[in-house]
C-alpha cells in the first residue's frame, strides 16, 4: 500500500513568507510613490511628464531585472537572485531617501525597480518549485499577499507622515531599508530550489530539501516528477522560446502578464491623490482614501487566496476580466461627471476584483505553466512583458 504524502507545514510557511518578502517590496515601491509624488512635485518642480519619468522609472528598471533574474536563475539558482534582489533593494532605499536631485532620486528608482523585477520572477517561481502540488496556487498566492501588505502598510506609513514637513518624502522612502534588510536576512536561512537541484545533478541535497517539505512518499513522487520532466524536455534558448513548439505556452503567459497590466489597475495604485484630487479632495483625505484602497486589496487577496485551489484559475480569471471591465465604465463616467461621492465604492469594488482574479492569479499561472527547462528564461520574458 502507498504510504500517503504529508507535510511540513511550519516549513512550507515560513519559507513561502520569507521568499514572498519580495513581495512586500515590490507592494512597498509601487505604493510609496502615491504619497510621495505631491513632495516630490513640490520639492523638484515636476510637470506632468516628469511626474510620469518619476513614477515610472520604477517599471523601466522592472524590464533589466527581470533579464538579469531568468540569467541568474537558470545559471546560479534561486537563491543568490534572491539575495541580489534584496541586496538591491536595501541599497536603492537608502539611496532614494537621501537623494539632492531629481536625478539621482530617478536613477535610484530605476535601481530599486531592477530589484523589483527580481524578486517579482523570482518569489513566486521559487515558491511554485518547493511547494506540494495541490497547495501551490495558495501558497504562491502569499507572494500576491505580501505585495498587498506592503502597499496597505507603506500608504498608512505615507499617511502618517504627511505632516513632517515638505521633505517628509525621504522618510517614505528611507523606510524601505527596514523591510529590505529583513527579506536580504531571511534569504540566508532559505534552502535552494530542489528543481534546480536535481537540474544540476545534486539529487542528494536536492532530496534533502524536499525532506524538509514532507515524509518519504512525496520526496520519491516528486523526485520521479521533476526527473521525468527532465528525461522528457530538451534544453532551449532564449530563441527557442519562441520556436513552433514552445509558442503557445509563451503565448499565453505573455498574454497572461500584458492584459494583468493592461486592465488599467496601476493607474489606481499609483495615482490614487491624482485621482482623488480631481474631485476635490484634500492632501490628508486623498492619503487616507489610498488607505482604503490598499485595505481593499488586501481583504479580496485573502479570499483569493482560499479559493483558488477550489474554484481553478480559469473561472476566477475570465470572471475577473468581465466584472473589471464593467466597472471602469462606470468609474470612467463618475469621474467625467465629477460625481466623487460614488467614485470611492466603485474604485474600491474594482480593487477587490482585480485582488480576488487577475493580481495572484497571474503570478500563479505563470509560475505553473512553463515546462522546467525553459521556466526561468520564460518567466522571466512574461514578467519583461508585464
Amino acid at each position: 500500500m502507498m504510504e500517503n504524502q504529508k507535510y511540513n507545514w511550519r516549513f512550507l510557511l515560513i519559507t513561502s513568507f520569507v521568499t514572498a518578502m519580495g513581495g512586500y517590496l515590490f507592494g512597498f515601491d509601487f505604493a510609496v510613490i502615491t504619497g510621495g509624488l505631491p513632495f516630490l512635485r513640490d520639492q523638484f518642480g515636476l510637470d506632468a511628464f516628469w511626474e510620469g519619468i518619476t513614477t515610472g522609472s520604477l517599471a523601466l528598471g522592472c524590464i533589466v531585472g527581470c533579464v538579469i533574474a531568468g540569467r541568474v536563475a537558470d545559471q546560479y539558482g534561486r537563491k543568490p537572485g534572491l539575495f541580489a534582489a534584496a541586496s538591491i533593494f536595501f541599497i536603492s532605499s537608502i539611496c532614494m531617501g537621501i537623494a539632492t536631485s531629481l536625478s539621482w532620486f530617478i536613477t535610484s528608482r530605476f535601481l530599486a525597480g531592477i530589484g523589483v523585477g527580481m524578486a517579482s520572477m523570482l518569489s513566486p517561481m521559487f515558491i511554485a518549485e518547493i511547494a506540494p502540488a495541490e497547495v501551490r496556487g495558495r501558497l504562491v498566492a502569499i507572494n500576491q499577499l505580501t505585495i498587498v501588505l506592503g502597499q496597505v502598510i507603506t500608504h498608512y506609513q505615507n499617511y502618517l507622515l504627511r505632516n513632517n514637513g515638505p521633505e517628509s518624502w525621504r522618510w517614505m522612502f528611507g523606510l524601505g531599508t527596514i523591510p529590505s534588510l529583513l527579506f536580504l536576512i531571511g534569504v540566508l536561512i532559505l534552502p535552494e530550489s530542489p528543481r534546480f537541484l536535481l537540474r544540476m545533478g545534486k539529487e542528494k541535497e536536492a532530496r534533502k530539501v524536499l525532506g524538509r517539505v514532507g515524509n518519504h512518499a512525496f520526496i520519491e513522487s516528486t523526485v520521479l516528477a521533476i526527473q521525468n520532466t527532465m528525461n522528457n524536455e530538451v534544453r532551449t534558448n532564449l530563441r527557442g522560446l519562441f520556436a513552433k513548439a514552445m509558442l503557445p505556452v509563451m503565448a499565453i503567459g505573455i498574454g497572461l502578464a500584458v492584459f494583468q497590466q493592461f486592465c488599467g489597475i496601476n493607474v489606481v495604485f499609483n495615482y490614487t491623490t491624482n485621482i482623488f484630487k480631481s474631485i476635490g479632495a484634500n492632501s490628508s483625505e486623498q492619503l487616507l482614501q489610498a488607505v482604503w484602497i490598499s485595505l481593499a486589496n488586501l481583504v479580496f487577496t485573502l479570499i483569493a487566496m482560499a479559493l483558488v485551489d477550489k474554484w481553478g484559475r480559469r473561472p476566477m480569471m475570465m470572471g475577473g476580466y468581465g466584472v473589471l471591465s464593467l466597472l471602469y465604465i462606470i468609474i470612467g463616467y463618475l469621474l467625467f461627471s465629477k460625481n466623487g461621492n460614488a467614485l470611492p465604492l466603485f474604485i474600491f469594488l474594482a480593487i477587490g476584483t482585480f485582488a480576488i482574479s487577475l493580481g495572484p492569479l497571474t503570478w500563479v499561472l505563470i509560475s505553473e505553466i512553463f515546462p522546467n527547462n525553459i521556466r526561468g528564461k520564460a518567466i522571466s520574458v512574461a514578467v519583461i512583458f508585464l
